[in-house]
């Protein structure tokens, strides 16, 4: 696994201290004035203790309350995987690649459109494990259509576990289940190591405009109880659940996010917590979701600003596609939000492998892709280096005019790290090309795929917590009914 990505390029900062505070400012207004609804009775009592103004389910806040909450936020964060030299920091110039997640369809290793097995999110996890620029195993790549609902978060977190050593995601489909994604985590880690070390990332996803509900509100305490890391997630559908202009969706998706970094300090004051938004934009048209537009990367742009302008971690959304197959159309979406993404400082950058047909399917193929995309983007934003320097000048001296340099000593110590080589990207000549059988970008892709499962070898748990997760999930799923939707006792 290649380390966290360490930035050390510019980055792309449109809006001026000016433009960033009136944004600052007309969010603030929004939470004073408009105010926020938390469905959630808990919520509710915690808001007015700690003396916002509680009308019914509505929150309405003070903008300095909600500054002097969010500054106990942690401006960066260390996650420890269970393979200690895979464990990874963010924040500041620092960032980390997550695959895609909550896909009902795959595209498989024949490129066929079907639903998801157990088996096939364990195959993601394993790609997830051996991709050199994915960080994580996330979570539930692709939903495992043949687990019942209620079970499924016990199955998926066992299965980010066991098939890599990287950090993982955690369930948050109800309060009840994030309570069983911490217990797993506390056998994995240990109690103690789970009070002051983050192991985990839960997702808490806002109901855009302006609400947050009691499922997500009851997921988010079971972790930030524990001091897991959750993301506050406003999910942004651009002209539907927002405003139909850009600076003004910023301005709401902006006072939505900061509300729940607040309530996550009301739970348990210096926890960490991070700023993120799923951003998209909707077809005026149709109504459906676009990906890769260019409000979506202004929108990356300005959050990373206000990120900073907060001092605090943040996320956003990579590689997204909204095509149907791994096409042209696919391809420019994707590498328009990566670059995006980086320029913009982003620190967890989610669904960076395999989404497509806005978010309805991972293809292995864009998986495999999307991957080595990553390690292409994570190579730009390390910047230059210097550390050859005089030695490559020297070799200008010693080739002179008309020479090459492809047998020099200097070529032949760096030739390897020099330039990034593309395994799944095809340049050889047109008749190469042939003689090699017309292959296309999908073919090479799943092609690779079939190579690395056939060579991939198990990071094997610990012999008795391996049995002590299998005896949890066994009672728990004991005693959740099947039948029991998602869980949502707490």
């Amino acid at each position: 696994m290649l380390p966290q990505l360490t930035r050390n390029i510019p980055l792309v900062e449109p809006l001026d201290e000016e433009q960033l505070r009136r944004i600052d400012n007309a969010s603030m207004a929004i939470l004073e004035e408009v105010g926020v609804v938390f469905r959630d009775p808990v919520a509710l009592g915690d808001w007015k203790k700690a003396g916002a103004r509680v009308e019914g389910d509505l929150v309405k806040f003070d903008r300095e309350h909600i500054r002097e909450l969010i500054s106990s936020l942690p401006s960066s964060i260390t996650y420890h995987a269970r393979n200690p030299e895979k464990s990874v920091l963010i924040g500041g110039v620092n960032s980390i690649f997550v695959p895609m997640t909550g896909a009902p369809y795959l595209r498989d290793l024949e490129d066929v459109r079907r639903q998801p097995t157990l088996e096939d999110l364990a195959t993601f996890h394993k790609l997830s494990h051996m991709l050199p620029a994915l960080h994580s195993s996330a979570h539930h790549i692709v939903e495992p259509m043949d687990h019942p609902v209620a079970h499924r978060h016990l199955r998926i977190t066992y299965s980010s576990m066991k098939y890599s050593d990287k950090t993982f995601m955690g369930m948050t489909t109800s309060g009840r289940n994030g309570e069983d994604v911490m217990d797993m985590c506390e056998i994995l880690f240990g109690k103690e190591f789970l009070e002051s070390n983050s192991v985990t990332t839960g997702n808490c996803n806002g109901n855009s405009p302006l609400v947050w509900d009691a499922t997500m509100l009851g997921a988010m305490r079971a972790f930030v109880r524990r001091r897991q890391p959750v993301l506050c997630s406003p999910f942004v559908l651009g002209g539907a659940n927002t405003p139909a202009s850009v600076v003004p969706a910023i301005v709401q998706l902006n006072a939505e996010a900061l509300s729940a970094l607040a309530y996550t300090q009301i739970v348990n004051k210096g926890a960490p917590a991070i700023y993120g938004h799923y951003l998209s934009t909707v077809s005026m048209q149709s109504g459906a979701p676009m990906a890769g537009t260019p409000e979506i990367s202004l929108m990356n742009f300005a959050i990373g600003q206000l990120a900073r302008f907060y001092d605090v971690p943040w996320r956003t959304s990579n590689t997204l596609g909204g095509a149907k197959v791994l096409d042209a159309q696919s391809g420019y979406e994707s590498a328009s939000t990566l670059m995006a993404v980086l320029l913009s400082g982003a620190h967890y950058i989610w669904h960076s492998a395999g989404w497509n047909e806005a978010g309805m399917h991972c293809s292995i193929a864009k998986f495999i892709v999307d991957a080595e995309q990553c390690a292409m983007g994570y190579r730009m934003a390390e910047g230059f280096r210097w550390d050859d320097f005089e030695e490559a000048l020297a070799a200008v001296r010693d080739i002179g005019p008309g020479g090459h340099y492809l047998g020099h000593p200097h070529t032949q110590e760096n030739f390897q790290r020099a330039f990034f080589m593309p395994k799944l990207f095809d340049n050889n000549s047109y008749e190469q090309w042939l003689a090699e059988g017309r292959t296309d970008i999908t073919e090479r892709a799943l092609s690779h795929a079939r190579k690395l499962l056939s060579e991939y070898q198990e990071p094997k748990l610990d012999e008795a917590r391996d049995e002590e997760l299998l005896d949890f999930i066994a009672r728990r799923e004991r005693e959740i009914p099947p039948e029991g939707g998602l869980n949502e006792e707490y």
